[in-house]
């Protein structure tokens, strides 16, 4: 997939935005907090329906605008032309159209244009709680198979009923607690089985790519972990129901599964120098990217790739620089406060690229040749 155009009117500190793209590579330079990661935001938002950084939509308009409009203009691999757009009225429920036909679930939308980004937030999937790991998990497994997607939407919706129950001051009805429960069984099931099949598929993909950004000088390894292991789910859930009730709160299911991120033998989170967590989450993306391409429906992944050389030696990055410069990766989006990064990127690119400048919200593009 390959966005031609953009089109962007007070999304966050974009005022007003028209850009064409190169199908190659395009790069965003600037200072912090001038709007280069708001730009990545916006191609981010017309793949999800939602911003990367912040989840509640209207805080996502521009602070003296009413309303915030993306459009996408997209070539498929095939050539095929399709647009996007997506607009949201304050105090209105968001309006996402492709090609001027409104969605009726945004769900429907959802691994039509693959995308796979790289950003600062991204260490929080190591530093962080397990929560924002198995949202990467569900972010590429959704992409590319959409029986997953209905079954995490279904076990959701039946952990949030069953929480309510548990939290509530009255005796709750038996038989009610059951019927979510088997709804969570029976959804959950097919998230474990899926998470796990993805993870054993990924897991070698991934090492290869540390493997080559790092050259070899660290191993690192990925585990799942998940109640499902134990036996069957329903079982699981059902006997942990007198303690649920007591916490108010499900202690048992695929909503508690996390991966176990390790270095050598030992937990990259403890072990990891900040250049070597680096390398670890970048190798994690570039293998989500690989893995996407390989099993979306013959479309390859935008790559957006946000600051990512911060705290990175000059090796790793010029592997880095390598790997993204190759034939594997289509589109690729990428900003940076620092121009040396990308001028070696651009001395490798034998394809168009265009360079724009970022300042207070505004774009322009700079015609210029990198020497």
């Amino acid at each position: 997939m390959i966005l031609k155009r953009i089109s962007i009117l007070n999304y966050k500190n974009l005022e007003q935005a028209e850009l064409e793209f190169s199908p190659k590579m395009n790069c965003f330079i600037g200072q912090n907090g001038m709007g280069k990661t708001n730009l990545l935001d916006a191609v981010y938002y017309l793949s999800f329906c939602k911003s990367a950084t912040n989840p509640i939509d209207s805080q996502n308009i521009r602070h003296e605008g009413e309303f915030f409009v993306i459009q996408g203009f997209y070539e498929t691999d095939q050539g095929e032309p399709e647009e996007v757009y997506c607009g949201l009225k304050r105090r209105q429920k968001k309006q996402f159209k492709r090609n001027k036909k409104e969605y009726n679930r945004l769900s429907d939308h959802i691994g039509f244009i693959p995308l796979v980004m790289v950003s600062p937030a991204d260490a929080e999937l190591i530093a962080g709680g397990s929560d924002g790991r198995r949202r990467f998990m569900d972010v590429v497994i959704s992409q590319y198979d959409k029986e997953y997607l209905d079954a995490l939407i279904r076990y959701n919706k039946a952990l949030t009923q069953r929480n309510a129950l548990l939290k509530s001051e009255q005796e709750f009805d038996e038989e009610l607690m059951l019927v979510w429960e088997e709804m969570m069984a029976s959804a959950g099931e097919v998230v474990f089985k899926k998470r796990s099949e993805f993870i054993a598929e990924f897991i070698p993909t991934f090492q290869s790519f540390y493997s080559y950004i790092s050259q070899d000088k660290e191993k690192v390894n990925l585990a799942y972990e998940s109640h499902a292991m134990s036996g069957g789910l329903l079982d699981i859930i059902k006997e942990s129901r007198r303690r649920d009730r007591v916490m108010g709160y499900s202690l048992k299911g695929v909503h508690k599964d996390d991966l176990i991120m390790q270095l050598g033998d030992f937990p990259i989170k403890r072990e990891g120098s900040q250049g070597q967590n680096k390398t670890y989450l970048i190798a994690l993306k570039l293998a989500q990217f690989d893995f996407l391409k390989k099993t979306g429906s013959n479309t390859t992944p935008l790559l957006l790739l946000d600051d990512i050389f911060d705290k990175l030696d000059a090796f790793r990055v010029e592997q880095i620089v390598k790997l993204v410069a190759g034939d594997s990766f289509g589109q690729i989006f990428i900003t940076d406060t620092n121009r040396d990064h990308l001028d070696k990127i651009l001395k490798k690119i034998e394809r168009e690229y265009r360079v724009f400048a970022v300042e207070n919200g505004g774009v322009t593009e700079r015609k210029e040749v990198i020497k």
